[in-house]
Parts: C-alpha cells; structure tokens; sequence
C-alpha cells in the first residue's frame, strides 16, 4: 500500500519560489567563499557578490515574501522628508492558510543567511582582511533589511489576525444572540 504515515507533513506550496528563494542567498555566499580559492580579483568578487546579494535582496523583498508567508514591506519617504515604513499583509484568513513548510523555509534562511554573513566577517576580521569586510557589510545590510521589513510586517500581519480573530468571534456572538433573542 503507498499510504503515507500520520506524522509526514505537507509539501512546498511553492517549489519554484522556495528554490529562487534560496538559490540568490546559497549563490552570493557560494561565490564569496570560493572565489577566494578561484579569483584573485577584489573588484571581481565585490561586484558579484553583492550583485547575487542585490538579486537575493529584491527576490525576497518582492516575490518570496508575498507568495511564501503573505507579507510585503517598503519604505517611503513623506512631504516631511521622514522615512515611513509601510506594511502589507494578506488578511486573518488567507493567513492562516499559508503553507508551514514554505514559511518555515523563508524565515530560516532569512535568518541563517544573516549569521553566516556575520560568521564570514568574523573571518576576515581574523584574517586582517578589512577590504572584504566591507563586501560583507554590503550583503549584511541588505539581509538585515529583510530581516526589519519583514519581522515589523509580521508582527503587524499578527495584530491583524488578532483583530480579524475577535471581530469574527463577536460577530458570530452577536449574531447568535439576535437570533436566540428574536426567535430568527
């Protein structure tokens, strides 16, 4: 019988995205690593890895966050010149639904690439290497950004589950007293 056990879960929502997702992050640091062995170029190596993390920065920004966990963010500056964060979320509902392996999958790697940018650093900090430190910077910058935008669109997407949750539980509890109180 090709039954699968219980405790199997479910697979990628998303393939396609998770793949893309985690290709741009593997490639800048793939590259940033063995170009050491391969290129003995600086210029070389910092304008293709922070192309990759240029590349990895806009994928998750733009596409992954959306499709795997619902979640997009950017910055805006106002008439006032202040930097405003905005936050875009998919409703409770739609929310609740996202596949936990994809989502499980873009927060990992949002935040495992961040530490093995700051482990690599610490690397080239040993190794006196001050000029990588600063393609290092770059892309840490970047993963960071990832990790802020999406981290605050999250936390408000929470509050939004929150309040869609009780709006839904009162609404149902109204209702259901209107209909008991007037007979309906």
């Amino acid at each position: 019988m090709d039954q699968q056990p219980q405790g199997v879960s479910e697979n990628y929502a998303n393939p396609k995205t998770c793949f893309f997702h985690v290709l741009f992050k593997a490639a800048a640091l793939a590259f940033y690593i063995l170009s050491a062995l391969f290129v003995n170029n600086f210029v070389i190596i910092f304008v293709i890895t922070v192309l990759l993390a240029a590349l990895d920065f806009w994928v998750v920004k733009n596409v992954s966050g959306r499709i795997l966990v619902g979640l997009r963010w950017w910055n805006e500056i106002n008439d006032e010149g202040e930097s405003v964060w905005k936050f875009e979320c998919l409703d409770g509902e739609s929310l609740a639904r996202m596949n936990k392996k994809d989502s499980w999958l873009f927060w990992w790697t949002l935040y495992l690439t961040a530490a093995a940018w700051i482990i690599l650093g610490i690397f080239s900090l040993i190794r006196l290497q001050a000029d990588y430190l600063l393609v290092i910077g770059v892309c840490l910058s970047l993963s960071i950004a990832n990790i802020v935008g999406f981290t605050k669109c999250n936390k408000d997407a929470k509050k939004n589950i929150q309040d869609w949750t009780r709006n839904a539980l009162l609404s149902g509890t109204v209702r259901s007293h209107l209909q008991s109180a007037f007979g309906v």
